[in-house]
């Protein structure tokens, strides 16, 4: 089984972090991004990796080569232009001719991948999603009416929850049908697209073992964690 990394972003929310350096190449404690995301996918059984490839892409290049100093096997699927998260994976096709795993190049990953590919392998699902259980209080107080505008209650800032999408999947190589070529394509239009052709999509659902690296912040408070984290090793 093969795992394809999507590492081609230009990752403007993180900006000037990245002007010269592609967002899975920002440090996090001693490794970039992008090796911690190696490591875990070793970790978890699987050797063979695409990475998908474009903004500063030599950077990416230079560092992992042919992934043999990582104890994996590296091959790059190059595009010359941003094409989003399903556009970029598209650039993958000729690498993947079995079931593989797909994730996204900005988060860092802790849950079981071995049992997401197990519980996907028994359900035959065509994708299966990684969900994270997250909640958060809204900050204001919540205000229920009646039809008529009557008031009948106030919850002040109240916990809500939903099951958030961790940017991990498990796909069938046929799901890059549905993904136009050389084209910027999101994945949730590609999930929509096979929910309508009736195709199971499945999910993972994990309470932790996620951080995303999307923007400054997160990435501040994801290096702050991780540094921390060393400090009690």
């Amino acid at each position: 089984m093969k795992a394809v990394i999507l590492a081609g972003g230009l990752g403007t929310r993180l900006e000037p972090y990245t002007t010269f350096l592609p967002k899975p190449m920002l440090p996090l404690g001693k490794k970039p991004i992008l090796e911690h995301q190696i490591d875990w996918i070793k970790k978890n059984g699987i050797k063979s990796i695409v990475l998908c490839v474009s903004y500063l892409r030599k950077t990416i290049e230079d560092y992992f080569e042919e992934g043999k100093r990582f104890g994996v096997n590296i091959e790059y699927a190059t595009s010359n232009k941003p094409l989003a998260t399903a556009g970029q994976l598209k650039t993958a096709e000729d690498f993947v001719d079995d079931t593989f795993v797909c994730m996204y190049g900005d988060s860092i990953f802790d849950f079981s991948l071995r049992n997401m590919i197990k519980q996907h392998v028994k359900k035959k699902a065509f994708v299966t999603m990684s969900l994270n259980e997250y909640k958060t209080n809204l900050p204001y107080g919540v205000i229920k009416t009646s039809k008529t505008g009557k008031v009948l209650s106030w919850n002040e800032k109240p916990e809500i929850k939903a099951n958030v999408n961790m940017g991990c999947y498990v796909m069938e190589p046929d799901v890059l049908s549905f993904i136009p070529k050389n084209k910027p394509y999101g994945m949730d239009d590609v999930i929509k697209k096979v929910i309508n052709r009736k195709k199971l999509v499945s999910s993972f659902i994990s309470k932790k073992g996620f951080i995303d690296i999307g923007n400054i912040s997160s990435y501040k408070k994801a290096y702050q964690d991780y540094v921390q984290k060393l400090g009690k090793i």
